[in-house]
């Protein structure tokens, strides 16, 4: 249906559109356009239908207050910003999430593509705190972890931080209404020397198992992440002073692990030749990115978790970083140390390892009874030789 040509009628700036297929009282129904001018440009603005209720009248009013707004610096309706869709905030905090966040924003992006497109189609005033709450119960349905709803909730929240920081949005942020997801995961299970040496020979056993052998040694005696140990390069690798440098953290403050020997003999034999290559491939000389389900295969098969419910309780991968700290705790290095070399921001994130030290209270408190028998004694017999 061609475009019906625009008529000028007897107030100024009013045009009238006769349509061809849409009648109104049986007659073409009429449509009418105002024109006017901003800064020297001429502006057409459709005002509506005859049958909507609309007429010359009321379009040369709607043309008057067009003026009258642009004579007075006012915003004009059309020119007023549509609030953006969800799809295009979210694209551009993944090109920010690439630049600014840990791992090149591939968690960020993981999220998005498996959990957030849901909103896509939705301008951001659309999604309310009423919205996230009925996602948060979906996604408990599909028995995220608690931790994992809170991330998922979290970059929601980010997005629209992002979105009002860079003038695309001037709402509320509705994630502000939305309870967070309680957790309780510390891990509480963690190894003891035989069932270390034991998991670590019968990944040994296997060639097959090679990464995952090298990968949980470097967990169990550096306390290195999954992540960290993903991104490590050939280049972070310092032998002549036997540390690694883990350049790209999760808290994104570097920081230092040490060599252990197996570790140091290991990583020998991994070296790249070229220093930005990574440490760990997959058998098409790919960049390991998670951790092979051989590992629980292994633990499986030592029945490390026979009968055992609590998550807490259950041996996986990141159990070996909670062993590195935990036999730390054991032989008596302090809090502040077990800190530094775990990589964690406060004490307050290694205060759960406190305990595993009892000894050393006991012995602090039997230390200061001993001081107070010695010096009771030396007052005694100071007595004593006074009386003489």
């Amino acid at each position: 249906m061609s475009n019906p040509k625009r008529k000028r009628t007897k107030y100024v700036g009013v045009y009238v559109r006769e349509s061809e297929g849409r009648l109104f009282e049986g007659k073409p129904d009429q449509c009418f356009d105002i024109t006017y001018k901003i800064e020297g440009r001429k502006v057409w603005e459709k005002v509506g239908w005859l049958s909507e209720g609309y007429g010359l009248k009321v379009a040369a009013n709607i043309r008057a207050e067009r003026l009258r707004s642009v004579r007075h610096g006012e915003e004009l309706p059309q020119e007023k910003k549509k609030i953006p869709y969800f799809r295009d905030v979210a694209k551009k905090y993944l090109e920010w999430a690439e630049q600014n966040r840990s791992r090149a924003g591939q968690d960020e992006k993981s999220m998005y593509e498996n959990h957030l497109r849901v909103f896509d189609d939705k301008r951001l005033n659309a999604i309310t705190s009423f919205t996230l709450e009925k996602f948060k119960t979906d996604l408990k349905k599909k028995n995220l972890a608690p931790a994992s709803v809170k991330n998922i909730l979290a970059a929601v929240r980010q997005i629209f931080n992002k979105a009002i920081l860079w003038g695309m949005y001037d709402g509320p942020n509705p994630v502000k209404g939305v309870k967070m997801p309680t957790l309780q995961n510390e891990r509480q299970r963690f190894l003891s020397f035989e069932e270390a040496a034991l998991l670590m020979e019968t990944l040994k056993a296997n060639r097959r198992h090679k990464n995952v052998h090298d990968m949980s040694l470097l967990a169990l005696h550096c306390g290195l992440r999954a992540s960290e140990i993903f991104h490590l390069k050939g280049r972070d690798l310092d032998f002549n002073h036997g540390f690694i440098t883990i350049a790209n953290p999760k808290n994104k403050t570097t920081r230092h692990a040490y060599m252990t020997e197996a570790v140091r003999e290991m990583l020998k034999e991994r070296k790249p030749d070229n220093p930005d290559d990574p440490v760990f491939c997959d058998s098409k000389g790919n960049p390991v990115k998670d951790v092979s389900n051989a590992f629980q295969r292994v633990v499986d098969s030592l029945k490390f978790n026979e009968g055992v419910k609590d998550a807490k309780h259950k041996v996986v991968f990141h159990t070996l970083r909670h062993t590195f700290a935990s036999w730390l705790a054991l032989q008596g290095e302090s809090l502040l140390t077990i800190k530094e070399l775990m990589g964690h921001k406060t004490l307050s994130m290694v205060q759960r390892y406190a305990h595993l030290s009892p000894s050393h209270k006991r012995t602090a408190a039997l230390s200061l009874e001993k001081a107070f028998r010695d010096h009771t004694a030396q007052s005694e017999n100071s007595t004593e030789n006074k009386a003489f």
